[in-house]
């Protein structure tokens, strides 16, 4: 046999084993779907100026909305000013108060690797971890960062507690003593499952009142989270995963980038058109706009016809991808800190646009559903704590108020 051949046939035979290999990983009947995401918020650098960790593992919790054999995680580094080191990553089923299933840890590699270091401003996606997942499931990701971690890449409303431990303890089953807690999200990007094919992801994308601002800490209450709920409840719905990419105090056009994130314009590629397996969007979002161009920058008040501009724009790129976008119409806000008349005149108009006009493919009415009987222009007082976001009864009534016909 000549060299020539004999290559050839080595080369054959290793095409044919990773072919192989690849159909046993990933089964044709199934895809990927993002069952958990974040939306990068925070740009403020860390306390030091320098180093947000060091030589500490973070265990965040997360609750996955879809059901599959195998997963893969994604870590951003979208706002560090220098590479990511991550030493070590685990997962792991959740036992409760931070404390990992027996049996469940699983040791995530990117590109064969357990270090890894995640280029400033990149995400990088894990391999295929083979964890059994079911919807709902309450995962523990643990990452150890050994050396200084640079600025964080932080949603900083993440309403779920989560916890800091010294050294490495991405294996350790029980916290250790001196375990530190905190309540939002640092680089853990989304979670994807390989679910069965006729599971999709639908996308919720907003400012706070989508985040869940007002709603109970750990008890996944957000009116995304009470929607999934009612999709579960009706066995004759498809199975939907669902992922919330609300950023707390997030506009349509403008932004303060350093707190409340890019503008949805600026973000909508990377927090949304990004994830896997998305075939519908819904889109709540444009109070900010009419109320912090007053209370927050006067440089940058908007008119109802430009936000309208912004909606038309993400619908544009929605339905370039195929994907179906859904309007929901801005919430009442008399009473709120920013409110203005000519402000409750700006939404009025957005609202009826969004009604009327027939750019989205369907429209949820959140106004409608949550106006104040003898007062719709303002939250019922049953609902809110501040005039703005609604509370867990509030988040209800919201998901309630949702035609579920539109996902069928």
């Amino acid at each position: 046999m000549t060299r020539r051949h004999l290559m050839t046939t080595l080369s054959g035979l290793l095409l044919t084993l990773v072919v192989t290999l690849t159909a046993v990983v990933q089964p044709h009947d199934a895809h990927w779907v993002t069952a958990w995401t974040m939306s990068p918020s925070t740009l403020l650098p860390s306390p030091d100026a320098e180093d947000a960790f060091h030589n500490q593992t973070l265990r965040q919790i997360v609750r996955v909305t879809a059901t599959g054999e195998s997963i893969r995680l994604r870590v951003s580094n979208v706002h560090g000013n220098k590479p990511l080191a991550i030493g070590a990553m685990t997962v792991a089923l959740h036992a409760g108060d931070g404390a990992l299933r027996p049996g469940t840890l699983q040791e995530v590699t990117f590109s064969g690797n357990s270090h890894f270091n995640v280029a400033r401003g990149a995400v990088a996606i894990s391999d295929l971890v083979g964890l059994n997942v079911s919807d709902l499931d309450e995962l523990a990701v643990s990452i150890y960062l050994p050396q200084g971690s640079g600025n964080a890449t932080t949603h900083r409303v993440g309403l779920q507690t989560n916890y800091l431990l010294a050294g490495d303890a991405t294996t350790e089953l029980q916290l250790p003593d001196g375990a530190e807690t905190f309540e939002v999200w640092h680089f853990l990007r989304a979670i994807d499952v390989l679910a069965d094919e006729s599971v999709s992801t639908i996308v919720t994308v907003g400012d706070s009142i989508t985040d869940g601002v007002g709603s109970t800490l750990d008890a996944n209450l957000r009116w995304p989270d009470q929607f999934l709920a009612r999709l579960r409840a009706d066995s004759d719905m498809p199975q939907y995963a669902i992922a919330n990419a609300g950023i707390s105090g997030n506009r349509v056009l403008h932004e303060r980038a350093e707190i409340f994130g890019e503008n949805l314009q600026a973000r909508f590629e990377r927090d949304v058109l990004a994830l896997s397996g998305v075939s519908h969007i819904v889109l709540l979002e444009g109070i900010n706009d009419i109320g912090m161009s007053v209370s927050l920058a006067t440089d940058q008040e908007v008119t109802p016809e430009q936000i309208i501009a912004g909606y038309r724009q993400i619908i544009a790129r929605a339905k370039a991808r195929g994907i179906v976008i859904i309007g929901a119409t801005l919430t009442p806000f008399a009473g709120a800190g920013y409110y203005t008349e000519e402000g409750e005149a700006k939404r009025q108009q957005v609202n009826d646009w969004i009604r009327s006009s027939g750019a989205f493919d369907a429209v949820i009415d959140f106004d409608r559903a949550m106006g104040d009987p003898q007062n719709p222009g303002r939250l019922p007082a049953s609902f809110t704590s501040d005039n703005l976001h609604p509370n867990d009864a509030g988040y209800k009534a919201m998901a309630d108020s949702i035609d579920l016909g539109i996902f069928r």
